[in-house]
């Protein structure tokens, strides 16, 4: 457990919760116009009984955050003194989640959240997530679904007006009352015996997957959003 300070401690008390219901307000004004992929979300839920591994770019993380809020998601999020913040965050959410990173105790908390998949759970990745390059998957959702025998679940939103911010993604929150196009890409199973080199090739379809749907979702509404810092519009 990080220590904290008692100023530091007190923003934890207040700031995790009402960032999360502002997120809740704003998020509950958005309406879905648009799906994609559905069918191929149910299909693969039902074929593995539940259990699957969700993941999305760390770009469309505010509306992932409220359509899946009722599914039980748990996510890994870095151990760091602002992955603090972000787990609280995500706990008054609705999100179960385990804590570690590349850096910060990531080899225990992924086994942690590859057992509660296999327990029939759901694991949720930000892939190119905490902190980039935007838009290269990391292995860790091919890694869990494989070693869980889950199918990996691709999946982005876009909206018709929301904020980019000039972060090192782009980081999107759509504006109040926005429209929202949500895309499932076709679920992957990876065998249970894949090597390094299958792993990659996992890993790149996930990629590929993610940011096909990202165009999709983008181009219902207008063009496609940037996601390089410093990108214009």
């Amino acid at each position: 457990m990080r220590k904290f300070g008692i100023f530091d401690g007190l923003l934890l008390q207040i700031v995790p919760p009402l960032t999360a219901l502002l997120v809740k307000a704003l998020m509950l004004t958005c309406r879905v116009v648009k799906v994609k992929g559905e069918k191929g979300d149910r299909e693969a839920l039902t074929r593995s009984g539940g259990a699957a591994v969700y993941t999305t770019w760390h770009q469309r993380m505010p509306y992932f955050a409220h359509y899946f809020r009722s599914r039980e998601i748990t996510i890994l999020i870095s151990g760091s003194r602002d992955g603090e913040y972000a787990a609280r965050i995500a706990a008054w959410l609705g999100f179960n989640n385990v804590r570690g990173s590349s850096t910060h105790g990531g080899t225990r908390a992924l086994r942690e959240l590859i057992r509660t998949i296999r327990n029939g759970g759901k694991g949720g990745f930000f892939a190119d997530g905490p902190q980039g390059p935007a838009r290269i998957a990391k292995t860790g959702a091919v890694l869990a679904a494989r070693d869980a025998q889950v199918p990996v679940i691709p999946v982005v939103w876009g909206a018709d007006r929301g904020w980019l911010f000039n972060s090192w993604d782009r980081f999107l929150v759509p504006k109040p009352f926005a429209r929202i196009a949500v895309c499932f890409a076709d679920p992957l199973w990876i065998p249970r015996h894949a090597g390094i080199k299958d792993l990659e090739q996992y890993r790149q379809l996930i990629e590929d997957r993610l940011n096909d749907c990202a165009r999709w979702c983008d181009t219902q509404f207008g063009e496609e959003r940037p996601w390089r810092k410093g990108e214009k519009e």
